[in-house]
């Protein structure tokens, strides 16, 4: 019998590896890397840009993690950096009219992909699922700041 460790991380590991295949498989129909999916995402709900630190935040990366995702999709014309008083630190990442429509695909096929994921889950299941999902994720990223609790 697995344990709850045992089923918990298998099954995130499980939902994580499948997500990242989805997106691949989707992205490649656009000559895209399927890691641009969550950034374009991300960039897009910020209609007067977003900072590299803040996208750092918001997708958990690293910034040179970060920096060489920019660098590509700024090669394959779907982000600009928008100067901040003529320096580039502090440039606010935008979409392009491409990126645009690039995201407006992925927004759609991600809207279809969380909808046939969920399916069989009633509205209450899924919000006490998001909200223990939620609790965890906060109750993990104190224990990976403060440490396992002694008891």
């Amino acid at each position: 019998m697995l344990t709850r460790f045992e089923q918990f991380t298998s099954s995130i590991a499980g939902i994580y590896k499948h997500i990242q295949k989805i997106e691949r498989d989707e992205m490649i129909k656009y000559g895209l890397k399927g890691s641009y999916a969550q950034y374009l995402l991300a960039i897009a709900r910020f209609e007067n840009g977003i900072t590299s630190s803040k996208l750092c935040e918001i997708c958990d990366k690293d910034k040179a993690a970060i920096s060489r995702i920019v660098a590509e999709m700024e090669q394959h014309g779907l982000i600009y950096r928008d100067m901040v008083n003529d320096n580039l630190y502090r440039a606010m990442l935008k979409l392009t009219e491409k990126g645009r429509e690039a995201t407006n695909k992925v927004s759609l096929r991600a809207q279809i992909a969380v909808e046939a994921a969920g399916k069989g889950l009633t509205d209450e299941s899924r919000m006490a699922f998001y909200a223990a999902l939620n609790l965890i994720a906060a109750n993990l990223q104190e224990i990976s700041k403060d440490g396992i609790p002694n008891e």
